[in-house]
Formats: C-alpha cells, structure tokens, sequence
C-alpha cells in the first residue's frame, strides 16, 4: 500500500530523495521549500504535490504524517522543527535526514514526546549520487515509527549486497537503537571518510611530485581493479582527474568540514580513544583554508632565533 510523506528542503539532497521516490514508487510526496521557484521545479520534474508553506504541506497530509526534513543543521533544522511541532498532531511523526548533531537529536525526540510526536534521526549518505545508486541510511528512533517509515526507507535505499544480505535485509538502511544512534553512527561515517579523502589527497600529491611522468586518472582507475585500497572514493578520484586534468589545476585547495569531523574527534576524546587519522584530517582542511599562517610565522621566526636560519620576508614586510 502506498504511504504519503512531506518533504521539507529540496537542495541537492532532498530534490533527488523526491525525485527517486516519485520515479520508483506510488508513495505520495508533498514538498515544500523556503524558495517557491524550487518547489515549482521540483514538482514540475518529479509529479510531487507543492506546498506553500509549512502549514500548506501539513494540510495536505492525512493523518498519521510523515515530514521528512532535509535543511541545514543547527538552527534552521531546530527552527524547523519547533514550527512543524506547532502544526502536527499526535501520532504524527518528524524525520531529520540532514547532519544534525546526536546530542541535539536526543533533545528532539524528548520534547516532542511530550506531544506524542514520534522522531526519527536519520543519517544519510550518497550526496548528489544518491538519485541513481541509492542512499545509506542509519536510523536512530522507536522501532514502531521506524517500521511506519520502512518503506519510505526501502525506496530510497539501494538493494543490499549479496554478502550483506542477511545481516541488513534486501536494502541498504540499518536501524541502529534510540533516538540520536542513527546520526551517531554518520557522524563517525563522516569522521572517517576525511581520513579517507586525506589518505587519497596525500598519495596522488606524492605522485604529483615524482620524476614520473604518471596519469593519475590511469592509477585511480586500475587501483578499482581489485586492488586492496579500492573503493568509491577512488572511483570519484579517476572521475575528478579525468573532469579537471592531472594537476587539478583549475581547483583551490580550500577545503570546507561540515562538523561531523570536529564531533567524531569531540566524542573520542570524551571516550579516550586515540585518532590520530581524524585528527590530522580535520587539521589538514583548517590549514588548507591559511588558518596556520601564523603558526609557519612563527616556526620561522623562531629557527632564525636558535639557529640564525635564513627567513623570507612577507610580500608586506
């Protein structure tokens, strides 16, 4: 039978999630965003219902509903969330597919409980390539909300690997434990990933300074090939060669974090445990945005003061 969900925030994400939904199942999707030109071109190319409001989109929902958040963490998601609160009513249920924090998911779930509102974290992975090959989802919430959402969930999910299979079901999305285990578990996903990107960044820069003459998007391509380090990350690094040329020359080096990078590091302090990798990542990106430029000004002035080594003036010196 088919379910009915809102959709909230239709960016890269959450316009593709309405538009595999739309494409692969009958589920009805009402969507909603701050922009009414976006709302216009995703219900154009998707057959959702647009709303015009938040108050609209609820409307339009029959009760129990379903929202589906997908706006930028922090204080638009806890914004938006205390207006749907305003305007749903028991039994209703509130889902964050965004980078939310799990402590602040926790605080959701526990004041909407109040209202008999059910909330469900769920920490999705696939960025813009989702549309085609699915999204990994780690949920965090009541078991009963989460199997209500089950078949939102098996649509926008890819099909498990065979070997998988029988430890996650026929699609790819887990049900981890309470409220905030969903984004828990994406946020050491996300830690982990910048300790991967780094690992790459850091092996094709030595490439980029060999004596060799060496076709990085080649090296990425046959790395795929069986080989120990292969992976998606390495299938995008063939494609960002092949797109922006073997020095990536056209590209900064500046280099953003969402936050889940900062948390991940945050938690395993609070827990001990050691992570040297993430951390190093973390602080490559702030060095990538010239966030040490004091700290190698004061390396140098300090090897000029022990050791009278030569130092280079700034263009301002």
């Amino acid at each position: 039978m088919p379910s009915q969900i809102g959709f909230v925030g239709l960016g890269r994400m959450g316009g593709n999630m309405v538009a595999r939904i739309k494409r692969d199942s009958d589920h009805e999707v009402v969507a909603y965003d701050r922009d009414p030109a976006t709302v216009e071109k995703v219900t154009a190319a998707t057959g959702a219902r647009g709303a015009d409001s938040l108050a609209d989109l609820v409307a339009q929902l029959q009760a129990p509903r379903m929202v589906w958040i997908m706006v930028p963490a922090g204080g638009p998601t806890q914004e938006t969330v205390d207006a749907l609160a305003s305007l749903l009513d028991e039994g209703d249920m509130i889902i964050d597919g965004g980078n939310s924090k799990w402590t602040d998911d926790r605080a959701r779930a526990a004041a909407l409980s109040e209202a008999g509102i059910d909330y469900l974290d769920v920490g999705t992975s696939g960025g813009v390539w989702g549309l085609e090959v699915g999204y990994c989802m780690m949920v965090g919430g009541p078991e009963a909300a989460v199997q209500r959402l089950a078949p939102i969930l098996d649509v926008l999910a890819p099909e498990t690997n065979e070997a998988s299979r029988h430890v996650l079901g026929e699609r790819g999305w887990g049900h981890f434990g309470p409220s905030g285990a969903g984004h828990y578990v994406k946020m050491v996903h996300n830690g982990i990933e910048y300790g991967l990107m780094q690992a790459y960044a850091e092996g094709f820069d030595i490439f980029d300074k060999s004596e060799f003459e060496l076709d990085k998007a080649k090296i990425a391509h046959l790395w795929n090939q069986g080989s120990v380090v292969r992976s998606w990350l390495c299938e995008l690094a063939a494609r960002a060669f092949e797109l922006e040329g073997n020095d990536l020359h056209a590209l900064s080096g500046y280099t953003e974090d969402s936050g889940e990078g900062r948390w991940t590091i945050e938690d395993a302090m609070a827990k001990d445990v050691p992570t040297p990798v993430i951390t190093a990542s973390l602080y490559a990106r702030f060095y990538s945005r010239g966030n040490g430029d004091f700290t190698h000004r004061m390396l140098a002035a300090l090897r000029a003061q022990f050791g009278g080594h030569a130092t280079k003036k700034s263009a301002d010196g």
